[in-house]
């Protein structure tokens, strides 16, 4: 068993292609191998780039963007603990019953967990859920691809 505390904002970097403006997890605060469980975090700072158009005024996170952190929290967990990950990419491949059930404002804290990690080939599959608060603003199962990186 392993049990961890978290991932650092640097082995996130490491772990994960993406970069500003479109890293969405800002730290993992509680992973769990035995139990195939992640938590993370995306603070959500008013000077988000999205903001600016979604809605002037009435600033609300798109719930696609929501649904790419849950993703990357996802792709966190693979890539750290599944071996045969590690140098992989994953690409969304699918979304399920997605709920969107609160909205996301600038100044929240997003708190995204991923658990119960399925494989069927080159596919993964996770249940996600996002919530502020302890309010649940998001759920989804996650279906992503695992591909072979390939350097431009």
């Amino acid at each position: 068993m392993q049990d961890n505390k978290g991932i650092s904002a640097k082995e996130i970097l490491e772990l994960l292609p993406h970069r500003y403006p479109f890293l969405m997890v800002d730290k993992v605060i509680e992973v769990d191998e035995e139990r195939e469980y992640i938590k993370a975090i995306k603070q959500v700072t008013h000077n988000e780039f999205f903001f600016q158009g979604h809605f002037p005024g009435n600033p609300i996170m798109p719930g696609v963007l929501i649904l790419e952190a849950m993703a990357q929290t996802g792709a966190l967990y693979l890539k750290k603990f599944v071996p045969e990950c590690k140098e992989k990419l994953f690409v969304l491949a699918g979304l399920e019953n997605v709920r969107f059930k609160n909205p996301v404002y600038p100044g929240d804290t997003l708190v995204i967990e991923a658990e119960k990690f399925k494989k069927k080939g080159h596919i993964f599959r996770t249940t996600v859920t996002a919530k502020v608060e302890e309010k649940i603003v998001a759920q989804a199962e996650i279906i992503a691809a695992m591909i072979e990186v390939k350097n431009a």
